[in-house]
């Protein structure tokens, strides 16, 4: 297999990411939360975990607003990293990251893809208030929900792909 044709393959992978995205939305009785933004271009990514007492990562879902790259590999990270322990997840490194995306990145692109990362490496360490008691988390808005908790796009953040990615 010729480069062209490696890099036509992993932009469909990419793309298929962001088209049809890997539990996007809120996590159910989540654990840890955490949101961050890359300043140079906008990108925001918000991470819920649900980790279990023996500190496996349950599920994990995002939210977000930004490109394709960031909002595609937030999409992928949260498929690679359900089932790993806090100390799988903990030596999963940034090299790791630009290798589940796959396609080569210039520099300020591959900030666009370390998002997620970065906010998922913060999340282990934010606890939610209320622990996911409820069911719902409680660590403020998501930068694509409404300070009441409604949705401000037409996709409401159903989980997507579980099902078909299992």
């Amino acid at each position: 297999m010729d480069s062209r044709d490696e890099e036509e393959i992993y932009q469909e992978h990419i793309l298929d990411h962001y088209d049809d995205p890997f539990h996007r939305g809120h996590c159910p009785g989540a654990t840890h939360a955490h949101e961050d933004d890359n300043p140079l271009c906008g990108d925001v990514v918000r991470v819920e975990l649900r980790i279990d007492p023996q500190g496996r990562v349950e599920q994990a879902w995002f939210e977000g607003d930004g490109c394709c790259v960031s909002q595609a590999s937030a999409s992928m990270l949260m498929e690679k990293i359900e089932g790993l322990t806090l100390d799988e997840l903990k030596h999963f490194s940034a090299a790791d990251m630009l290798g589940l995306y796959g396609a080569r990145l210039t520099p300020n692109r591959q900030k666009c893809c370390l998002l997620s990362w970065r906010v998922v490496q913060e999340a282990v360490h934010s606890p939610i208030a209320n622990g996911g008691a409820d069911g719902s988390p409680d660590a403020g808005p998501s930068p694509n929900r409404s300070s009441d908790g409604n949705s401000k796009s037409a996709d409401d953040g159903t989980q997507r792909r579980a099902d078909s990615r299992k």
